[in-house]
């Protein structure tokens, strides 16, 4: 299964991305979880320890400019769009409880939409990944979609809205599955998070009327520790928290079957 997840930042993107990953590998499947947020913290999420640095492909400067054939930082050239990058998560990608672990990183130059050769690289390294890989790919996305485009979408099995009750992450929401609707992919949910009471389950539902609330997860202390403690999601979860995990799953899989 192919999903991408994203959501306001501090809304549980990277916790949910980190525990469908870890639930996956538990269950004996072969799971990428990528990191296509500037502000990487899915790796941390996973429970990789500090120690173990990870780095960004957008600062494999070398490697970009070999298959783009383009000096990076430089104006008016020309370089190819499809770049070689099958063996790329083969080579670079780090092993951490069963996950493969690749971080895409910013590319810092002309705004996050730049046709740059990084750009090119990044985009082709995403579609690679999401067309013509066996594995699971979980993409803890920004809050959009930039990495994804019509030659991709219809490889994404579901795109996951990750909200807080609250009205900027739903806006955010709304935001991300308009624009996942406008590129073609066929199904979007919603995962509710930090949730308290009866009155945040029902400001999700009455906020999303016409999309699928697949779960909802709680507040969590022991989530909260576990961040604290730089262990991964998984440590902290309690046995209600786990079973929503392999809920949204299941729901996932019964959606590719139909």
């Amino acid at each position: 299964m192919k999903i991408a997840i994203s959501g306001k930042g501090g809304a549980g993107k990277s916790t949910v991305a980190a525990a469908i990953a870890l639930t996956l590998a538990k269950r004996g499947r072969r799971v990428l979880a990528l990191d296509a947020d500037p502000d990487a913290n899915l790796a941390a999420a996973l429970g990789v320890p500090k120690s173990i640095i990870i780095p960004p492909i957008s600062a494999e400067i070398a490697l970009i400019e070999e298959r783009t054939g383009a000096v990076v930082n430089k104006y008016g050239q020309v370089f190819k769009l499809n770049p070689e990058v099958s063996d790329v998560a083969g080579k670079m990608a780090v092993k951490h409880d069963g996950v493969d672990i690749l971080v895409l990183g910013a590319v810092k130059k002309g705004g996050s939409g730049c046709m740059c050769p990084e750009n090119a690289f990044l985009k082709a390294l995403v579609t690679d990944l999401i067309l013509y890989k066996d594995e699971d790919l979980i993409m803890d996305m920004e809050a959009g979609i930039e990495h994804l485009g019509r030659a991709t979408a219809a490889g994404v099995d579901v795109m996951i809205s990750v909200v807080e009750p609250g009205m900027r992450a739903v806006d955010c929401a709304r935001a991300v599955i308009r624009m996942s609707k406008d590129i073609g992919i066929r199904r979007s949910i919603v995962v509710a998070n930090k949730i308290t009471n009866d009155d945040d389950k029902k400001f999700i539902i009455d906020n999303f009327p016409d999309t699928e609330v697949s779960a909802f997860l709680p507040y969590s202390e022991g989530i909260r520790k576990s961040d604290r403690d730089g262990a991964s999601v998984l440590s902290g979860m309690n046995r209600e928290e786990l079973a929503v995990i392999d809920d949204i799953i299941e729901s996932i899989r019964i959606g590719e079957e139909k």
